[in-house]
């Protein structure tokens, strides 16, 4: 049968409902990290912006006096005290023709190409950008054999003053003169960033961790610990332990599904009740009209052997008034022959002759009257091994005159080496005899009822085969002949109640009958009866 499987947190709808809580709060605090570290870092970038920007304007502002007098010496000491700050990378002038015209580092004189990181901002487009605001004008790359930077790039603008000095005029349709580049390192942003993404995941792990417990143990109280005492409780009314409620008061649906669970305990608990009482009720009936049927199977088997008695007063009288009359007439012949002075010695032979029919006849009478009296007498059942052979031919030397008045001839295929049947034999006989009769009066013309005896294939039961010629058992008829007082023969004619007891007696030795039957052709029936416990001696038919 298949196993159940034990209930278990670790498997059920406790931890699928964990799995599901843990992962969406995974997830929200994942997002929520991202979000935060993202956010974050976008703001130290905004600020890193703003601050390069302010350095290039004050770079722009604090030159703009000695680029005017063209005192570009002290302009770019100036920018060099700027560069030489932790915080700046490098300090860069680009003119139109992007020329490094000063630079803080290696490549002061350089000409860069126009798609330059540094160029490309402006010059991105077929017409270079003249105003560009100041997020356009940050950009964000790696340096080479270096770490990430940040560049500021702020255009020198042909002002007035400039372009109407003495010193060095430029042409007024002149826009930008050049370009300040500022670079800034981004070692401090990312340090920042990373100590903001550790903080995050470790704050979201403690938070996954706080909330995994706090979802673990409320779902244990809440959800694992009912489901787990409403299944105890469905075992319970699975095995029909109907006395143990439920306490669960969650004032929740499964407080609902709890109380609809003690409602269904008590009405099983109710119809349990019922049933037992009903079955107690029904036991008792059944014992007492078991008791009753008892009591009537014995009154129908009396009432049928009275019958059969009845039955067999003429045919045994007619037995017994043969051998009497002979006797009778044997006793005539011997008392001529007798006289005074004796046997004749000449009529001895005759005389002892004449004696040995009267012992024959004598003899004869006393075997039917001893076997109508074992047939006959009431006694309590007594089952002892018999030879179910001699049990028949005694039974059909009782009935014999019986078929011989309806032209019935008894045909015996009787096995040789038949086991000892444990059986009363009284009522074997009783069988025997009613199997037989039974056959004889359903024969209209004159013909032979066939007696066989044999053990069946498995060699532990002894079948009992009576066979007739007569007129057979309509199909609609065979379920019922075995019921009391059902006869398919002329009223008058027969009572209904041997088949009944026939049936009751082979039943009554844990045996079964069968039979079969065809309209017009006759009848069969099978007694199956046990061997009992009584050794399997074989032995011949006068053994």
């Amino acid at each position: 049968m298949p196993t159940r499987k034990k209930f278990s947190m670790f498997r059920g709808l406790a931890l699928r409902l964990i799995i599901y809580l843990t992962t969406v709060v995974v997830i929200a605090e994942g997002i929520f990290a991202f979000v935060n570290v993202d956010t974050q870092a976008k703001q130290l970038l905004d600020e890193m912006v703003l601050s390069a920007d302010l350095v290039s304007e004050t770079v722009v502002s604090s030159t703009w006096r000695a680029m005017l007098e063209d005192q570009r010496d002290n302009a770019y000491e100036m920018m060099n005290n700027v560069g030489q700050q932790n915080n700046i990378g490098k300090v860069r002038i680009f003119n139109k023709e992007g020329q490094i015209m000063f630079s803080t580092g290696p490549d002061s004189g350089q000409v860069v190409e126009m798609n330059a990181e540094a160029c490309d901002l402006c010059h991105a487009v077929e017409q270079p950008l003249v105003r560009v605001d100041m997020p356009s004008r940050s950009r964000v790359f790696h340096e080479a054999g270096g770490g990430r930077m940040m560049g500021m790039v702020t255009p020198i603008y042909n002002e007035p003053a400039c372009s109407q000095a003495d010193c060095h005029a430029h042409p007024e349709d002149i826009t930008v003169l050049g370009v300040l580049d500022v670079t800034m390192p981004l070692d401090r942003i990312e340090e920042k960033v990373a100590d903001v993404r550790f903080r995050a995941v470790l704050l979201s792990a403690i938070s996954v961790i706080l909330l995994s417990f706090f979802i673990i143990f409320f779902t244990r109280r809440l959800v694992a610990m009912p489901v787990r005492q409403l299944i105890a409780a469905t075992k319970s009314v699975g095995a029909l332990d109907l006395d143990k409620p439920v306490t669960i008061d969650t004032g929740d649906e499964l407080g609902a599904l709890v109380q609809s669970f003690n409602h269904m305990r008590e009405q099983l608990q109710a119809s349990q009740q019922e049933i037992n009482n009903f079955t107690h009720t029904l036991e008792r009936k059944v014992e007492e009209r078991t008791k009753q049927l008892q009591a009537t199977e014995m009154k129908l088997i009396q009432s049928d052997r009275l019958a059969s008695l009845g039955q067999l007063a003429a045919s045994v009288a007619h037995e017994i008034n043969n051998p009497l009359s002979g006797v009778l007439n044997f006793a005539k012949l011997m008392q001529r022959i007798l006289t005074d002075e004796g046997i004749p010695p000449d009529r001895v032979a005759e005389f002892r002759t004449y004696l040995d029919h009267v012992v024959t006849e004598t003899a004869r009478s006393g075997r039917i009257v001893t076997d109508l009296l074992a047939f006959s007498r009431r006694s309590t059942p007594q089952r002892t091994p018999h030879d179910l052979n001699e049990i028949i031919k005694k039974t059909i030397s009782v009935i014999s005159h019986r078929l011989e008045l309806g032209e019935v001839v008894p045909e015996l295929d009787l096995s040789d080496s038949l086991p000892l049947v444990t059986c009363d034999s009284s009522q074997v006989q009783q069988i025997v005899m009613n199997l037989v009769l039974n056959g004889a009066e359903s024969m209209i013309d004159p013909g032979a009822v066939i007696i066989r005896t044999r053990l069946d294939s498995a060699g532990a039961n002894v079948i009992l085969e009576v066979i007739d010629s007569g007129v057979g058992i309509p199909k609609e008829h065979l379920t019922k002949i075995f019921d009391p007082f059902f006869s398919t023969k002329e009223e008058g004619k027969g009572t209904g109640l041997g088949l009944a007891v026939v049936y009751g007696i082979v039943n009554a030795h844990g045996g079964h009958i069968d039979v079969e039957s065809r309209v017009g052709e006759g009848t069969t029936f099978r007694v199956t009866l046990p061997l009992g416990d009584v050794p399997r001696e074989r032995f011949g038919p006068e053994a």
